[in-house]
């Protein structure tokens, strides 16, 4: 955190683990960036926190210890599902989506919150569907723009999902939200669609671009296979020319960030740049000192307690994940080695005496599950 400090941040997000498995260690760590004099952006998600307390109850304590320590911005999810489960489930009586969390703070707190939401420019993940070979040779323009293509198979957010999107991220705003913070991107002519399209259908407020830092040939890979993102052919084929150099892959994730904070800043309907940072920060530092919003940032840089910054062997899944394995398993994450060999305990399978069996995976035999 103190480290951080040169970059001057506007605010800072501090994450919820499914299934609201973090949710007082988020708000003790968002806690402490207001204390060391950061604006905390604290995410909060609709699922409950304890099996003994109402739901909503459950979300009132939390943003009510939320403002008594003086964190007044919120970033409103639906969230994933707990661990061990493969859908998101609404808790009895609870919010079924975040446009309920958006309703329940404006009417009980008024303005005292800012609220931010999530945009998606490619689609929701679970609204990206797999092509056949006859519905890819058919996309329309609009469609073509936004699919992505991973081992020579087509994926698309539909023109009809993706309306359904933007109607959803609609009520949202006009519920209450200020500003909206979308999911990663790569390639920024869908960005600025996304930018058009909401202005089109009367969404005014701001949208902040979400830009995930390329850190690691591994982490972007995994990454971009878990969400479904479009990636340009020229990007993916500079990553697998320098994949095996760790230094080249940094120093290229920084001129890149660059290149694509400058193409995004031309549409001049941008108020701010959000980093996916991953706690790593030479790649941001960089990447705002080629934009003269620091000086000599990446200078300072220290990456020597980065092992403890991410999981070991992935940027992606990381211990506590629920994952499912290539043959349909589903389990959670306990170790990742720094070979990256996975152990995943095994859900829904009791041997004898109430043991669950281990598994040792490489990074590419389970994806981490997506909710909806």
């Amino acid at each position: 955190m103190e480290r951080m400090k040169v970059t001057k941040p506007l605010f800072t997000d501090v994450t919820w683990g499914a299934g609201g498995s973090t949710a007082d260690l988020s708000t003790t760590i968002a806690k402490t960036m207001r204390d060391v004099g950061y604006v905390a952006n604290l995410h909060m998600t609709c699922t409950n926190m304890g099996d003994d307390i109402d739901p909503i109850t459950a979300i009132k304590n939390a943003l009510d210890e939320a403002k008594d320590a003086g964190i007044r911005n919120i970033v409103a999810l639906r969230g994933d599902p707990p661990h061990g489960q493969d859908e998101w489930t609404a808790a009895e009586g609870g919010f079924t989506c975040a446009l309920d969390l958006v309703k329940f703070m404006r009417k009980n707190y008024g303005d005292e919150f800012g609220i931010s939401v999530a945009g998606y420019p490619e689609g929701h993940p679970k609204a990206i569907t797999q092509l056949t070979e006859e519905e890819a040779n058919n996309m329309t323009a609009a469609e073509k723009g936004r699919c992505s293509m991973r081992d020579g198979v087509t994926y698309v957010c539909k023109d009809e999902d993706y309306e359904k999107e933007l109607i959803y991220l609609k009520e949202k705003v006009d519920a209450g939200s200020d500003f909206i913070m979308t999911q990663m991107f790569f390639d920024t002519a869908v960005y600025g669609t996304f930018v058009k399209d909401c202005r089109a259908r009367g969404i005014t407020c701001p949208i902040v671009p979400g830009l995930m830092c390329i850190n690691a040939y591994r982490g972007f890979m995994n990454m971009t296979k878990f969400c479904r993102t479009r990636v340009p052919e020229s990007l993916l084929a500079k990553m697998e020319e320098i994949k095996d150099d760790v230094d080249a892959v940094k120093a290229f994730g920084v001129s890149f960030g660059i290149q694509m904070c400058k193409d995004i800043l031309s549409y001049n309907d941008t108020k701010g740049l959000h980093f996916y940072t991953l706690n790593l920060e030479k790649v941001v530092y960089g990447i705002l000192d080629g934009l003269g919003i620091t000086n000599s940032a990446s200078k300072k840089t220290d990456e020597s307690d980065a092992k403890s910054m991410q999981a070991v062997g992935s940027a992606w899944a990381r211990v506590g994940d629920n994952i499912k394995t290539s043959y349909g398993g589903l389990g959670t994450v306990t170790d990742i080695r720094e070979d990256g060999t996975t152990v995943v305990l095994l859900d829904k399978w009791d041997l004898a005496n109430g043991q669950r069996p281990t598994l040792y995976l490489r990074p590419n035999a389970y994806t981490k599950v997506m909710a909806a």
